[in-house]
């Protein structure tokens, strides 16, 4: 039977935050699943790093949205995936969100968190408190203010939850998502 992976966006996505772990499910024969809050082209975001304190935020590619939020039954998936940009800031907001996230750690099924995609975690802090996490280094007060242990690695491995710092990290982060898919 077809693994199928959940996928948690709105506009302003980092656009390689869900192009790479898109096409990685479907280069292993998964079938992954963009959720958001309406069935919709979503606009994507590129995020660099130049000589700025921080990043640019440059217009990517569009992708579709195949689910609204309302109409995911999570009992359906084998893993959930929360990419970040700017989009997590919203996502968080909808207000299934959370219960969507939730039963992800309530089943102990994998959930991949990169960059900001942590900032929907923090929406389900009894599932992420005591747990140790990594996420983009401006996230480290709403990780910590969740109860979470904040971890200065690229990657991060804790229980049914792996988490990255930034998009580079997405080849080691699918690797582990994988193999927690695979188990």
């Amino acid at each position: 039977m077809t693994k199928k992976v959940l996928i948690l966006i709105g506009d302003a996505v980092e656009s390689l935050e869900i192009y790479y772990p898109y096409y990685r499910c479907l280069e292993q024969g998964y079938e992954p699943v963009i959720a958001a809050s309406s069935v919709k082209k979503i606009h994507t975001v590129v995020h660099d790093f130049t000589d700025w304190e921080t990043y640019t935020e440059k217009p990517g590619y569009l992708i579709d949205a195949h689910i609204a939020f309302e109409d995911v039954k999570p009992e359906e998936y084998d893993g959930l995936i929360i990419p970040g940009g700017r989009s997590p800031e919203h996502v968080r907001m909808n207000e299934h969100v959370p219960s969507i996230v939730s039963y992800f750690f309530e089943t102990n099924k994998p959930v991949a968190s990169v960059c900001h995609g942590s900032l929907v975690l923090t929406m389900v802090p009894e599932h992420i408190k005591g747990k140790e996490m990594t996420a983009y280094i401006a996230c480290k007060p709403e990780v910590e203010a969740a109860g979470s242990t904040y971890i200065h690695e690229d990657l991060h491995e804790d229980g049914n939850l792996v988490s990255g710092h930034a998009w580079p990290d997405l080849p080691g982060l699918m690797k582990m998502f994988i193999a927690k898919l695979e188990e």
